[in-house]
């Protein structure tokens, strides 16, 4: 197995070399689902042993890894790295790259990119969150503060069923790690038609919320719920 996994790697690295590189949006295995004037928000699934075009990243974006995985990322012009990625994994990584990535599992390679498309602005502002670090116990609960780049906080929840997690006044957006089904717990007088009503996501599923619709969401689920938040200033 060593003996074939070596010469892989070498032909999987001249390969890279020499292919073109697209466009993000013209990648196939990178499909849009949500835009706004803050954020693109790409799935992207890759078959197992499958690979992606060389493509590239021309904004500061996060990562969250859907399921374990293990990869051969090959940025242009360097060598290919072997990464191992865990469910829920959340990361950041700085734009104005090109690479390609190889699926080495058994099961499809699923992941969320989350594009800051304000990343040249946010990236010198002198806005600060009053918490960039830190675990909070719930009620049913966690919630941790992973980082905060270009002045996004990103943060990830655990709810058990019945949990209740309190959401920022700030517009943010949840990208789901588990299946959700949440229902707002305590709402603002001036909350909008309708927004009160429950919703419900897939694994995987995003959904933009614009600040100030929810004080509250429970996991109104027989099993727990996970999900990551990236609240904007």
């Amino acid at each position: 197995m060593r003996r074939f996994f070596v010469p892989l790697l070498v032909a999987t690295f001249l390969a890279a070399q020499g292919a073109p590189e697209v466009e993000i949006t013209a990648e196939p295995h990178h499909h849009l689902t949500f835009a706004n004037d803050q954020v693109r928000v790409f799935n992207i699934e890759v078959p197992p042993h499958g690979e992606t075009l060389m493509h590239w990243h021309r904004h500061d974006y996060i990562y969250v890894t859907l399921g374990d995985s293990q990869v051969v990322n090959t940025v242009k012009g360097k060598d290919p790295v072997t990464i191992k990625l865990q469910d829920g994994q959340t990361g950041f990584l700085p734009g104005d790259f090109a690479h390609l990535a190889r699926n080495l599992s058994d099961q499809p390679f699923r992941i969320v990119n989350i594009e800051l498309l304000q990343d040249a602005k946010l990236r010198n502002s002198p806005t600060k969150w009053h918490e960039d670090r830190g675990l909070e116990i719930l009620h049913g609960g966690t919630k941790e503060i992973l980082f905060v780049k270009d002045g996004v906080r990103v943060s990830e929840i655990e709810l058990q069923p019945g949990g209740t997690a309190p959401m920022p006044a700030s517009a943010y957006l949840i990208v789901a790690v588990s299946d959700l089904n949440l229902v707002a717990a305590d709402l603002p007088r001036n909350a909008p038609h309708m927004a009160w009503m429950n919703f419900s996501q897939d694994t995987g599923a995003s959904k933009w919320l614009p600040g100030g619709y929810f004080h509250a969401l429970t996991n109104i689920r027989h099993h727990p719920a996970k999900f990551v938040t990236l609240e904007f200033r």
